[in-house]
């Protein structure tokens, strides 16, 4: 066995396609689009800015059989100082041995970085996909949600690695009329002059800015939290205005400023299962056929500020997005991912009888120096 840092254009080729081979015969495996994929880990993610990464692959009998990302996320040190690094984009036969290589390569690294935590999986932060699925595995993940087979979690616990923390997956039908409680919230919040609206996709980038002020103040206490910078929603913007849906995207005013965000995108793997990464002709032509017929929708962008919150800008915003959702046909809602000890946004789930149908776990382990 051997394991290589990718410095190359095919190695990184290598490292972009091995998930297709692993998981070739699953039929919940949803492959990003190979391009984009490859792009993301270049310096045109603006996440490098912040950040430096190493990727390595193992190989056994010269083929490649798993893969890992080695990450220094300045940003996350000068906010936390918590002296963490980070693995990620983990993907892995079932052989302890080969985890163990990939483990031990990335811990080096760290280590030789002065880093005392290794932390993951981060794909490539918390700001994108993150944690292993760990429970939830008899129903497809949605987009820009992880998806591995359950034995990760045990290669990483064979390791020594334990829980540093829970995610959690909640799954609603889209109701045709919003329970009382919504309704009655949401028109209190208007009566306190706080308004809606849905955002301008020709103007997608300057919308997202305010989603930016929101999140960077709601969630600035959170756990793991990194402020988002103005170039990374530019790439931000970039990568969802193909699938966003005006309806879906609702901003929260008081007094023509934002106080609320809520963004929902529809369950885009619903397509990528049909046409496994690739762009062709015939490709393009299933997407587009495919793309109506989905059925799903993900709540990912979400914030209250925190002076606002418990004012029912939450409710307005929901009622909001539902009629969008209502109006294109979908039939669910996830809410994800959210942290285990987030309450207020857990019992916002329960008021629409939403139910934890996934977990995903982030590990960590000591680095020794």
């Amino acid at each position: 066995m051997e394991i290589r840092e990718v410095t190359t254009k095919k190695e990184l080729k290598e490292f972009v396609y091995l998930p297709l081979k692993l998981y070739k015969n699953d039929p919940f495996y949803a492959s990003p689009l190979i391009n984009e994929m490859t792009e993301h880990l270049t310096e045109k993610n603006p996440f490098f800015k912040r950040a430096k990464a190493k990727f390595y692959i193992a190989y056994k009998n010269k083929k490649p059989v798993g893969r890992i990302a080695a990450i220094v996320n300045y940003a996350h040190l000068e906010y936390h100082n918590d002296n963490a690094g980070f693995f990620g984009l983990f993907e892995c036969i079932n052989d302890q041995a080969v985890a163990n290589s990939l483990f031990d390569k990335t811990r080096k690294f760290l280590k030789e970085n002065n880093l005392s935590i290794m932390r993951g999986p981060m794909n490539l932060s918390t700001n994108e996909e993150c944690g292993f699925l760990y429970e939830g595995f008899d129903t497809p993940s949605m987009i820009m949600i992880p998806y591995n087979p359950p034995y990760y979690n045990e290669l990483v616990k064979s390791y020594g690695m334990r829980k540093a923390k829970d995610l959690y997956c909640f799954l609603a039908d889209i109701p045709e009329k919003l329970p009382q409680k919504i309704e009655r919230i949401a028109n209190f919040a208007e009566k306190q002059g706080i308004k809606v609206r849905t955002v301008n996709l020709k103007n997608l980038t300057q919308e997202l800015y305010a989603f930016m002020e929101v999140y960077n103040e709601a969630w600035a206490h959170n756990w793991g939290f990194i402020p988002i910078t103005k170039e990374e929603i530019d790439y931000m913007a970039m990568k969802l205005k193909p699938i966003a849906l005006q309806e879906l995207i609702i901003v929260a005013e008081k007094d023509g400023k934002p106080v609320g965000f809520f963004g929902a995108i529809p369950d885009f793997n619903e397509v990528l299962r049909k046409i496994k990464g690739k762009l062709t002709p015939l490709s393009i032509i299933k997407a587009l056929y495919y793309r109506r017929k989905i059925n799903s929708i993900r709540l990912l962008l979400f914030g209250v500020k925190k002076d606002m919150r418990h004012k029912g800008v939450e409710s307005i915003m929901l009622r909001e997005a539902f009629k969008g959702a209502k109006k294109y046909g979908f039939k669910k809602v996830e809410f994800s991912w959210i942290l285990e000890d987030n309450f207020d946004t857990i019992n916002l789930t329960q008021i629409i009888n939403a139910i934890r149908y996934k977990t995903l776990r982030i590990y960590e382990t000591d680095i020794v120096l």
